[in-house]
């Protein structure tokens, strides 16, 4: 098996292509925002309309409706996930 010898330009340019290729995926990812919609969250949650509406109607869930488009705090569903995770 052939041995490589690897000097300190070789590694200098290593990390200027590793930090160019982690900068380009952070680019590339989108923000997460503060205030979701119905669709999202359910895409989001593996969730039907059905199963959100209760847990809107229940209170479990808080949410904010503006214009007819209902929207749900990111903040709040994290917190409603932290309350009802279990422990094993």
């Amino acid at each position: 098996m052939p041995t490589a010898i690897l000097t300190t330009d070789d590694l200098y340019q290593f990390k200027t292509e590793l930090f160019d290729e982690i900068k380009s995926i952070l680019s590339k990812a989108q923000p997460s925002k503060k205030y979701l919609r119905s669709t999202e969250v359910m895409e989001l949650l593996k969730l039907s309309p059905g199963t959100l509406q209760n847990l809107r109607v229940n209170g479990t869930l808080p949410y904010t409706k503006l214009g007819g488009i209902i929207y749900y705090d990111e903040d709040d569903i994290n917190k409603v996930l932290e309350q009802n995770r279990f422990q094993i």
